[in-house]
């Protein structure tokens, strides 16, 4: 009955009654889902309903239906570009697409998190019960081997953020992980990484590595983006010059120096308190002819050195600015509060925000715990006088 096309994937959910009960109070209650160093805080919300709806089957997902996609990956194989994203799930265990779920994911933990949920694999000698979640390209038709990573700042916009940037309402866009969740359409944030790559404006983190903030003028707390991935978006030629720009800034925060022979670069790290540096040659690295000082950077000499690097003053100008007003109307946060505010209004007894799409003034609490019977109009208990008059 469901007249599915050639190729397609059925994945099987056994659910039980307490599933059914715990499934909707994630609904209510609004999962965060997941970054992968802080699983507290920095992923946006996500229901059990939204991330079901994006479990396409298809081995290609039609065009009509990508502006509703909510997953995006890059391409490395056929597209090299951002792609809309298809969910798949396998054994752990055999790597076949035969386990029966025990539930269904609801948030990104669910997906890119190992252990969280566990089936039964149909397939024979086979005794995996791990689940093990997988996104690819949903442009063409893929193979088991090629899979894509996550890009899960990128989503559709569907609450018609402007851009910080153009102050465009475009979609999909980026979404910073600040507090004021800003937002990015993804035009502006191959411009923002492209300007600062060449000012070499990147950020070294220990734990994320080179990441950028998000380009709000007096600087967002707490922003920097930590799936690296999302820098494909620079294209293949500068995706090479930030990784390599990546490996020197790492170095140098290590206390090493860039061998400063023409064409060479070479990464030097000297042992504690020796001043003479060797750029050596091995391996295809390393010129094999320049001997440095470690404190000027100059060629090897005995003495002191005659002059030191200056200190840098001032800020660095950037190239990329974001004009202050539109950053404020480039809240992801703020839509959803102006949003709900202006389509729901609060249940009476538990003040959860509540939508009314069709039907008499006689509402019922959709929550579990409550089930609190108002009226519409009078915001009160219903009663025969509501009943009578509306």
């Amino acid at each position: 009955g469901c007249d599915l096309p050639e190729q397609s994937t059925v994945h099987v959910v056994l659910t039980s009654r307490l599933d059914s009960i715990s499934q909707r109070r994630l609904v209510s209650s609004r999962i965060e889902s997941l970054t992968r160093l802080d699983l507290s805080s920095s992923r946006l919300t996500t229901t059990t309903e939204g991330l079901a709806a994006v479990l396409e089957t298809e081995e290609s997902i039609p065009t009509e239906c990508q502006d509703r996609n909510s997953f995006y990956v890059f391409c490395k194989t056929i597209c090299k570009r951002i792609q809309p994203g298809k969910l798949r799930v396998r054994c752990r265990d055999c790597k076949q697409g035969t386990l029966t779920l025990s539930r269904g994911p609801s948030c990104w933990d669910d997906v890119l998190l190992p252990n969280r949920i566990h089936g039964i694999c149909q397939s024979q000698n086979c005794n995996g019960r791990e689940a093990e979640f997988y996104l690819k390209c949903a442009a063409h038709p893929t193979c088991d081997d090629d899979t894509s990573v996550a890009l899960d700042l990128i989503m559709p916009n569907t609450r018609r953020v402007p851009c910080i940037a153009c102050t465009d309402i475009m979609t999909p866009v980026l979404v910073f992980q600040c507090a004021e969740r800003h937002v990015i359409c993804l035009e502006c944030f191959h411009l923002y990484c492209e300007s600062r790559l060449s000012e070499r404006q990147f950020i070294q983190e220990p734990l994320l590595g080179y990441s950028l903030p998000c380009p709000e003028p007096s600087g967002c707390p707490d922003s920097l983006i930590k799936e690296i991935h999302h820098f494909h978006i620079l294209g293949e030629e500068q995706y090479e010059r930030y990784q390599r720009y990546a490996a020197e800034e790492c170095v140098l925060q290590m206390g090493g120096v860039l061998c400063p022979a023409p064409g060479c670069g070479a990464g030097l790290l000297p042992l504690d308190e020796q001043r003479r540096i060797s750029c050596e040659f091995g391996n295809g690295l390393g010129c094999g002819i320049i001997q440095s000082t470690m404190d000027c950077k100059e060629e090897f000499h005995d003495g002191s050195c005659l002059h030191a690097a200056a200190a840098a003053t001032g800020s660095t100008p950037q190239g990329y600015v974001v004009d202050e007003e539109a950053a404020l109307h480039a809240r992801w946060e703020q839509a959803s509060q102006e949003t709900i505010a202006s389509t729901t209004r609060p249940c009476p007894k538990c003040q959860v925000p509540v939508e009314k799409n069709g039907g008499c003034m006689h509402m019922v609490c959709p929550r579990a715990q409550c089930k609190f019977e108002w009226c519409w109009i009078c915001s009160v208990q219903w009663n025969r006088d509501c009943m009578g008059s509306h």
